[in-house]
């Protein structure tokens, strides 16, 4: 069953429909502070604390669950006290807050928690904080960042934007998000991953018809046809790679050996001659052309002999490099039956270009690219990563890839993909995943979509992190990737 991904404002409607239908919203304050208490509660004996709670409390709607929280625990047996702002104006926080105090709960004016508090609620916002903290709420937060112990946010790590992933400017780092009613994209991409930890949902109410999800989260269980026993090289998909200056040799091979890896029947390279010794001592099953060599007949010619392209790996921004994007790029759009992949330098063109792609082409920028593709800074495509992809597919159409941190997937849909790690933040983790795709559609076309094939880069830069992130390589992966391909 897939996971649905909400916006914070259809969330708030959603809510409101709920309460229309005469259903109380202190009734379901209380409901949702409840289990969540059953769910700190198992927190605090995984980690067999002798738990000291400090609950922070902000001043609206939010706290409430923090005040009900507290007074839930407190009438388990634990030991808690509650730090908070002035509270606003709403009932059922003013309702929440004389439910503590009947549990005679210590509750302080200020967020001034003594060490000796290891576990700790934040309770400061919800979902509805769409404006940068001032200096105070920053220091609480910041206050809240350097105590030890577990930390666990209600709804959203406080200080984190509910849609976008980002921080404003700072935000909770909690160990767990225990997020109410449905998930929200803010929680698994930008730097979403960052500040969430292990989420949490808790449902609380059924959906209703109008309630309409944003984006998909990718599936983890990814199967791939078994292989017949009559299958031949000729059989899994010939995949071409073009790109490879003469400055720039790794991107082509590495995207090359991800291809092989990923199960291509075969995989030939069209790069600069002075790449092709050292890609023979690497990968002699990898066939290899000059790109000098082409005109327009031999490119159209090459073209109808493989299954899938990726195009641009190391390819180079001069004048030399855009003598070969527009030769090459225009046979691609022209070749119906390819399956192709925008990567890279190809992107840098593309953006000059203007040019619009059909459904066959996958291009895969990182925040970087896409800022040049939109005519944008990279900060304004980090501010909001889902507004930044959907304007990329409208400008030039085709399928997208935006990758970085929760890499999103724009096919017919939007998907989000939860894997993968910051180790992967390496150079020719890029050319790795292009040649997977490119391997992946040549072998199976339309029936392996996109965003399985993102899930399986991560999965497989996920298996060689279990021995670490850092120092993590692209040129490690081939290995991995048979993995996972294979299982």
């Amino acid at each position: 069953m897939l996971k649905q991904v909400y916006h914070s404002q259809a969330i708030q409607a959603w809510e409101r429909r709920w309460f229309s239908q005469k259903n109380s919203s202190f009734g379901l304050m209380q409901q949702a502070a409840w289990q969540m208490t059953q769910y700190i509660i198992q927190c605090l004996q995984y980690k067999k604390l002798v738990p000291r709670i400090a609950v922070w409390c902000g001043q609206g709607n939010n706290a409430g669950d923090g005040y009900l929280v507290a007074a839930y625990l407190a009438s388990a047996g634990y030991d808690v006290e509650i730090f908070a702002a002035v509270p606003g104006e709403s009932a059922d926080l003013h309702s929440a807050i004389q439910y503590a105090q009947r549990q005679h709960i210590k509750i302080h004016n200020s967020f001034d928690v003594p060490e000796y508090f290891n576990s700790h609620i934040d309770a400061l916002f919800g979902i509805g904080l769409n404006r940068i903290l001032d200096e105070e709420w920053q220091k609480i937060i910041y206050s809240l960042n350097q105590k030890t112990g577990l930390k666990i946010s209600i709804d959203m790590p406080s200080g984190l934007q509910a849609n976008t992933g980002k921080p404003l400017p700072c935000a909770v780092k909690a160990d767990h998000t225990c997020t109410l009613l449905a998930l929200k994209a803010g929680l698994y991409t930008g730097q979403g991953k960052e500040f969430s930890g292990q989420v949490q949902l808790l449902s609380l109410i059924p959906v209703d018809d109008e309630l309409e999800p944003i984006a998909s989260l990718c599936p983890k269980q990814i199967q791939l046809p078994k292989r017949q026993a009559s299958g031949h090289k000729g059989s899994y998909g010939h995949v071409l790679v073009v790109g490879g200056h003469a400055d720039m040799g790794g991107a082509v091979i590495m995207a090359a050996e991800a291809a092989f890896a990923a199960g291509a029947g075969k995989v030939t390279v069209v790069c600069d001659s002075k790449h092709h010794s050292p890609i023979l001592a690497r990968s002699p099953n990898i066939m290899l052309k000059d790109i000098h060599d082409f005109s327009k007949d031999s490119i159209c010619e090459i073209l109808n002999q493989v299954d899938a392209v990726c195009f641009g790996m190391g390819l180079g921004r001069d004048n030399w490099a855009d003598q070969q994007f527009q030769q090459w790029f225009p046979e691609l759009k022209q070749a119906k039956q390819l399956e192709v992949v925008l990567d890279a330098d190809a992107l840098w063109f593309l953006a000059a270009a203007n040019a619009r792609l059909d459904t066959h082409f996958y291009a895969t920028p990182h925040p970087g690219e896409a800022a040049k593709l939109l005519g944008v800074k990279v900060s304004e495509v980090e501010a909001d990563r889902i507004a930044a992809i959907h304007q990329l597919k409208q400008k030039y159409q085709g399928q997208w890839v935006l990758k970085g941190a929760g890499s999103l997937i724009l096919s017919q849909q939007l998907w989000i993909c939860t894997e993968g790690n910051a180790g992967m933040g390496t150079g020719g983790m890029g050319d790795v995943l292009s040649g997977m795709i490119a391997a992946l559609k040549a072998q199976f076309h339309d029936n392996i979509h996109l965003h399985e094939i993102i899930s399986l880069h991560a999965q497989a830069g996920d298996m060689l992190a279990q021995s670490g992130e850092r120092g993590l390589q692209a040129q490690h992966m081939p290995q991995a990737i048979y993995q996972v391909v294979n299982r």
